[in-house]
């Protein structure tokens, strides 16, 4: 299976502009990202990565780093727009493609591969990860959304791990709560981590279609794979050590540098 790792970096963003270019602890963040892909590459003869880009600076950037670069057009409507153009650029039609996002350095490499092995036995259109949430992260999720609602989202899936349904509210709604904590030290809720592995042809088709109902309103992209029939598989994966799935002010990325003070650098860690 032909696999290539998509990492979308648009230099466009209302709460934090430049954001690809953007250092933390001395890298930037678009380099960190490569760093994730360019290790499951060199552990995979099948596996090819590339940064796809609307703007000058990011593609002189990644060729300074020795990263592999294309430039896509810059009204694309999104980052999954930006992985099928990146894929129909590439020398060799991929099968599989995965959009890892450009402002999500701490996404552990085992991620990529749990997504390129289910992908090879599964006949999910799309295929994603998913984190049960302990209790105590839950309740951090709970107060987060007091003042940020959407911010995180939560996956409900069946038991095989096919997605039934996506939202930025926590989901699902718990009963007798209290003695499901004292059963257990782990929710039913499911976050998901927004990395995403599609069939080529599932892309082409995620791109024909036009945005849907939910997917408007929610503002997730994927409830448009789930508003026409197409099926996505979840996939449980550990949530890695900072648990810190994305960045997306300065303030987040000012945070970002505390954890790897924490918790070590990921630029610095075996694959």
């Amino acid at each position: 299976m032909r696999t290539l790792i998509v990492i979308p970096a648009r230099i466009g963003s209302t709460r934090f502009p430049a954001k690809p270019l953007h250092k933390i602890a001395g890298h930037s963040m678009v380099s960190r990202v490569a760093a994730i892909a360019q290790r499951v590459a060199a552990a995979d003869r099948n596996v090819d990565y590339v940064i796809a880009t609307d703007d000058e600076a990011i593609v002189q950037h990644a060729r300074s780093i020795g990263a592999p670069v294309v430039m896509t057009n810059p009204d694309l409507p999104s980052g999954t727009d930006r992985a099928l153009a990146a894929a129909k650029m590439a020398d060799t039609r991929p099968d599989f493609v995965l959009n890892l996002q450009g402002d999500a350095p701490f996404t552990p490499p085992a991620h990529l591969h749990a997504l390129i092995k289910t992908a090879a036995t599964s006949t999910a259109d799309v295929v994603t990860p998913v984190v049960q949430l302990d209790w105590e992260t839950l309740d951090i999720m709970r107060d987060q959304k007091t003042r940020e609602p959407f911010s995180g989202t939560c996956c409900i899936r069946r038991a095989d791990g096919m997605a039934l349904w996506f939202s930025k509210t926590i989901i699902p709604s718990i009963r007798k709560e209290a003695a499901l904590r004292e059963a257990s030290g782990l929710s039913p809720v499911w976050r998901h981590i927004g990395l995403y592995g599609y069939r080529m042809q599932a892309l082409e088709q995620f791109a024909s279609l036009p945005v849907g109902e939910y997917e408007a309103l929610e503002g997730l992209e994927q409830l448009r794979f789930l508003e026409n029939g197409m099926s996505i598989m979840s996939v449980a994966v550990d949530p890695g050590a900072t648990a810190m799935w994305g960045i997306d002010t300065p303030e987040d990325a000012a945070f970002a540098e505390r954890l790897i003070a924490e918790h070590g650098d990921p630029m610095d860690a075996d694959a």
